[in-house]
């Protein structure tokens, strides 16, 4: 199974090893992140697992243009008919019209790039149909904001769902082994941690990570014990 369901409208959904979502509203299905290159036929049968029809993607939102959580755009964008959306200041990046910063890697880091995601492709060139601000409110779930969050990226963003109280943290957030912690492979750890204690202030009772089990209940407080602990690699 590549979607597993994690309440009766939000699926995390499982492209070759790395995390998308999907949110379906009763107008159609909004996705956030599409994994890397060639992850369109895993998305195509996460739809029919879930039942729903290509037809029904409405939007695909990006919280950066790393290559994990973008690569499969441009296959997403191929289908007709779905609005992509990312921040301003990774849109260029994703339309291909400049090249992405690279990380500041701490010496652990760049071992561990290397063995988890050295091989990744390059994301390709795919268009940006909406350009968000902190701020914007996106039409899924009767209002979602979208929160900068510098750091992960320049453009990275998280998108908190009001009345269902679900936050995407895209990377500024991660689960490993049961701990929550800043995410690696930052342009900026500084900003990425500020990032991350900033979004302790949204009601989230779900949060979902770029990387890691998602946190199903009483998410706020549990972002706020691990943004004060500060655990990072």
């Amino acid at each position: 199974m590549i979607a597993e369901q994690l309440n009766p409208d939000l699926f995390l959904l499982t492209l070759g090893g790395w995390p998308a979502y999907l949110w379906r509203d009763p107008d159609g299905v909004t996705l956030v992140d599409a994994g890397p290159v060639g992850s369109g036929a895993d998305l195509l049968r996460a739809l029919d697992e879930i039942g729903v029809e290509r037809s029904d993607v409405r939007r695909l939102v990006l919280t950066h243009f790393h290559d994990d959580h973008a690569g499969g755009a441009a296959e997403v964008a191929g289908w007709g008919g779905v609005e992509i959306i990312a921040h301003e200041s990774d849109a260029p990046i994703i339309r291909g019209d400049r090249p992405g910063p690279p990380p500041s890697f701490s010496d652990a880091e760049r071992a561990l790039h290397a063995r988890v995601a050295g091989d990744l492709e390059p994301a390709p060139a795919c268009r940006v149909d909406t350009v968000v601000r902190d701020g914007d409110v996106l039409d899924i779930a009767g209002g979602a904001t979208v929160v900068s969050t510098p750091g992960h990226t320049d453009g990275s963003v998280a998108l908190y769902l009001d009345r269902p109280r679900v936050l995407f943290t895209g990377d500024t957030v991660a689960e490993h082994d049961g701990v929550i912690m800043r995410g690696v492979f930052n342009l900026d750890g500084e900003a990425a941690a500020e990032s991350f204690r900033a979004l302790t202030a949204l009601p989230a009772e779900i949060a979902c990570f770029g990387h890691g089990r998602p946190v199903l209940g009483d998410a706020q407080a549990i972002l706020t014990t691990a943004a004060a602990a500060m655990i990072t690699v």
